[in-house]
Formats: structure tokens, C-alpha cells, sequence
């Protein structure tokens, strides 16, 4: 059995959707990224992995550091791409995943194939791992994985915080829900 602990990136220097495709962290953020390794460091040794963006690399890095790695980098665990001519990302994703109005939720089952591939890929990358391991990865990644593991089928089952830690267990294959995170206390997607 492997314990899984999912890190969602700290406070980014841009909305999700703005002009920079792959902001950094802001100052805040980086300190976010502090917190969370100093969270993470009485759980032991754990092996570090992140997606590909920035923001998750810089909120990885703290944690890192201390434990003398370097994060493998990811791919299946990063953030979810816009249909490609969209030109508005937040309102593409918002009416993918309604994190705002909890009334409008949709199923997985009710989107498009790419996302369900996407969520695939991810959710089998996590199946496969077998060491206790931090993935620092995005608010719908997050979602993703919580929900397989609550068999859950709708696209929201949580609102992660950033640098929010929330736990999973993985055991042949199987995701099992430990505990969620803290939770966003204002509408905070980035």
C-alpha cells in the first residue's frame, strides 16, 4: 500500500485564463509552497513528483530540497488543456467543472472524449504507484483523483485550497479517500 499525498500548487502571480499560459508563484504563493513542505516533513520520506507547470515545480521545490530530490516530472498529472480556440478559458472550465454552483454539476460520463481521455491517463498513473509519494499537481486534478477514489461521478467533489494536502491510498491498484485538504474559503481557481 502506498500513501499518496496530493499538494495543489500555491497562489499563482495569474488568474487561470489570463495572459501568461504557465504563471509562476506569487509571493504568497511561495510562501504556501513553504508551509506545505514544513507540513510534509514529519510524514517521512516521500517520493516527489509534479506536473510540468510552474506553478506546481516552484510549490514542489521546498519539499524537494529538503529531501535532496529533484521532482519527476509529470505529465499525467497536469492541468487540464481548453478545447483549442477557446477564448475563454475560466467560463470553458467553469461550465466543465461548476466549482461556483454546486447545483449545476456535471458527471464525468457528459463530457468530451479528450477529457475523459485526460482523466483516464491521470487516474492510471496514480493507480500504478507503489511508494509513499507527494504529487503536486491542480484544483482539477485534484478533483479527478478524490473523486475515483470516493467513487464519485461528478467532475467537482471537492474545492481544494492552495497548497492544500489531501490524502489517498493506493493498494493494487485501488484508490482509497483518506482525508481531503482545506477547503477554498473564497472562489479562488488559478
Amino acid at each position: 500500500m502506498a500513501r499518496v499525498f496530493l499538494i495543489r500548487h500555491g497562489r499563482p502571480a495569474q488568474v487561470w485564463g489570463g495572459t501568461g499560459s504557465d504563471p509562476g508563484l506569487s509571493e504568497l504563493g511561495h510562501r504556501q509552497a513553504e508551509n506545505a513542505a514544513t507540513r510534509l516533513k514529519p510524514i517521512g520520506p516521500l517520493d516527489v513528483v509534479s506536473s510540468p507547470m510552474l506553478r506546481c515545480r516552484e510549490t514542489a521545490a521546498p519539499y524537494a530540497r529538503w529531501r535532496g530530490v529533484e521532482p519527476v516530472i509529470e505529465l499525467r498529472v497536469s492541468e487540464i488543456v481548453a478545447t483549442e480556440g477557446v477564448e475563454d478559458r475560466a467560463a470553458w472550465l467553469q461550465e466543465r467543472f461548476p466549482w461556483r454552483d454546486r447545483t449545476k454539476q456535471r458527471l464525468w460520463s457528459t463530457l468530451e472524449p479528450r477529457l475523459l481521455n485526460w482523466r483516464e491517463e491521470m487516474l492510471g498513473f496514480m493507480r500504478a504507484i507503489r511508494h509513499d509519494t507527494a504529487v503536486f499537481t491542480h484544483f482539477i486534478g485534484i478533483n479527478v483523483i478524490a473523486g475515483a477514489a470516493l467513487d464519485a461521478h461528478h467532475t467537482i467533489v471537492c474545492t481544494p485550497d492552495h497548497a492544500s494536502i489531501t490524502e489517498i491510498e493506493v493498494e493494487e491498484g485501488a484508490l482509497r479517500f483518506i482525508k481531503h485538504g482545506a477547503e477554498m474559503q473564497v472562489d479562488d481557481v488559478r
